[in-house]
């Protein structure tokens, strides 16, 4: 995840300072050294540095914090305030225009991910806002680029539109936006060309397509992988059209995330989406008071959640849950929930938005998903009857499911023991419910 090293260096300084029962001006100083040292290292803007850390002194150090029963707590609670308000406050969401379509530009510098970005958004906008997107290939300097933006469309089947490379981009961005009218599209999203810098040429056509198109959104598309280049980027591109948001890509990848705090403080355009990997479906509204969460150790749960509900079945679960009371499990439903559990992403990641999740936390964790590779290798060797009835299984059956998973006789029987340990204590905490509400005592535990 991005922000690791920041991360790390902000929660081991306030580790220090959580159980303190009195906090005084010094230690506020003293944090406040490192964790203007942690931003800095973490390629955060010098001057956004400077005001961030004055900012928190300030407040740090009055009597919201020096008056308080847990002054050590408070501190953290002011940093992860001013670090939600530093990426922006609140989430801002993509514009809806009141009379369709809504005209979004991609604009960015070459190899910022603006193709890939502009699927990214037309699949987020049709799959959790329910919309029809249109997607215009105006990008006709790029080798390839109406190639990759069409193949994204087949991929997505989704439309996109295109009239070639020897068609000013001007015309291709008009054309898409009148094909939308004419096809009652919700929104247009405008894939347009991009250069290695920012130079007059590059500057001017967009202007143009500005001009002719009125867009709803001029989004900028920034990697966050280049840090503080990213900030200077996002500072031409606003001052010469004039942004309205900003995403960035690459935030999963080894980047010290200094873009991510940067850019918002200095060109005041908020951070609308994030990146988090090559797939059409790996991108994220921005929130910024999870992102400081997640910086600070303190989870995102409602991520979490979030993830959970666009991944699983509703209907599924309740039915699984039923099952689960009256411990009448199956290795089919054991497959579902790994399944679904899968969808949600890797699960390294979805640990990390757990509340404690902190880097050095993780280390101790050593997640093997190439172990949930086997179990699934496991029950899918399986045969129908096998799975609705583990009961079944002898020594001829058990050497044909090891041979078929390419696992050992001894993985068979320990999944097929965890699985029995599991329906028992199901059993046993059904029991337990049971017992509760008819007044007994019901399962009592040995030690208990």
């Amino acid at each position: 995840m991005a922000f690791e090293g920041l991360a790390e260096r902000l929660q081991a300084t306030f580790d220090k300072m959580k159980g303190r029962g009195k906090v005084s001006e010094a230690d506020v100083k003293e944090m406040m050294r490192e964790v203007r040292l942690a931003l800095l290292e973490a390629d955060v803007n010098f001057k956004v540095v400077k005001k961030f850390v004055n900012d928190v002194k300030e407040r740090a150090v009055g009597q919201e914090v020096m008056k308080s029963l847990t002054p050590g707590q408070q501190v953290i609670k002011v940093v992860n305030e001013e670090l939600t308000k530093l990426m922006g406050g609140e989430q801002s969401k993509i514009a809806h225009a009141q009379k369709p379509p809504t005209v979004v530009m991609m604009v960015g510098l070459q190899g910022a991910g603006k193709t890939t970005t502009t699927a990214k958004i037309a699949n987020y906008l049709r799959k959790n806002n329910n919309r029809k997107p249109l997607m215009a290939a105006a990008d006709i300097y790029r080798p390839a680029a109406i190639d990759q933006l069409n193949t994204l469309g087949k991929q997505l089947d989704m439309p996109v539109f295109s009239l070639g490379d020897q068609v000013n981009p001007v015309d291709i961005a008009s054309g898409a936006v009148s094909q939308a009218k004419e096809e009652h599209q919700d929104y247009v999203l405008i894939d347009t060309a991009g250069r290695l810098h920012v130079d007059e040429q590059l500057m001017g056509e967009l202007q143009e397509i500005k001009d002719t198109v009125q867009p709803d959104e001029i989004l900028l598309v920034v990697d966050a992988m280049t840090g503080q280049d990213a900030v200077n980027v996002a500072e031409s591109f606003n001052e010469q059209l004039g942004l309205t948001g900003v995403v960035l890509t690459k935030l999963d990848g080894d980047t010290r995330g200094g873009a991510a705090l940067s850019v918002k403080a200095v060109t005041e355009t908020p951070i609308k989406f994030a990146g988090m990997g090559e797939k059409v479906d790996q991108l994220e509204p921005f929130h910024p008071e999870r992102m400081a969460s997640r910086i600070l150790g303190m989870g995102d749960v409602l991520s979490l959640i979030e993830k959970a509900q666009t991944n699983v079945d509703e209907e599924r679960a309740k039915e699984l849950e039923k099952k689960i009371r009256s411990a009448d499990l199956t290795f089919d439903d054991f497959l579902e929930q790994l399944e679904q559990v899968r969808s949600m992403g890797p699960l390294d990641e979805l640990l990390a938005m757990m509340p404690g999740a902190n880097k050095k936390a993780m280390k101790n964790i050593q997640i093997d998903e190439s172990q949930i590779g086997r179990v699934e290798a496991i029950v899918r060797s399986m045969t129908a009857h096998e799975k609705q009835n583990p009961s079944v299984m002898n020594a001829s059956r058990k050497r044909r499911i090891a041979k078929g998973s390419g696992t050992t006789i001894q993985d068979v029987n320990r999944l097929l023991k965890q699985f029995e340990d599991m329906k028992k204590m199901m059993k046993q905490m059904t029991s337990m419910q049971k017992g509760k509400k008819k007044g007994k005592g019901g399962f009592q535990l040995p030690f208990m």
